[in-house]
């Protein structure tokens, strides 16, 4: 069996892999503008003045230009939301008949009918409602005469 110390994958030969690969990327060429210690920087720096990058004065870090008026605990308050508009008397009827629904499902002898006969009644109720509401949601644009549906392509 192989030992640990015989395994092709033992700290000894990633260093041996590691410097065989930087060895042929130093003979291609690749790290030979990188100076490679702070000596060899220090020169370069004093042959070539270092251009700023950033104009005297200016903080190293970019900040947002801040306004003298800005309240960091103002914030942005929305306008108020339009009213809901008024229910049309086809609505409300609707909606009369899904309550009337509800409350002959749940409570039949309030009408004095039996739950035998309650039950399906008020399902016929409840689905009659829903219907009529559905049936009454509007397809096309509203009555506004300013509506407008964005852009046509």
């Amino acid at each position: 069996m192989n030992s640990r110390r015989d395994s092709t994958d033992g700290p000894e030969d990633v260093d041996a892999t590691f410097a065989e690969i930087v060895a042929g990327l130093e003979r291609e060429g690749v790290g030979k503008t990188w100076p490679d210690d702070e000596a060899e920087a220090q020169d370069d720096d004093e042959a070539e003045p270092a251009k700023p990058t950033r104009p005297e004065g200016q903080p190293a870090v970019a900040t947002a230009e801040e306004d003298p008026d800005d309240d960091p605990d103002d914030h942005f308050v929305p306008p108020e939301p339009p009213p809901l508009p008024a229910l049309r008397a086809g609505t409300i009827a609707a909606l009369v008949l899904i309550a009337v629904g509800v409350v002959l499902l749940v409570v039949p002898s309030l009408f004095g009918l039996a739950p035998r006969i309650g039950t399906p009644l008020a399902l016929i109720v409840l689905c009659s409602g829903v219907g009529w509401l559905v049936l009454r949601i509007r397809n096309g644009p509203p009555p506004d005469s300013g509506w407008d549906d964005g852009a046509v392509l």
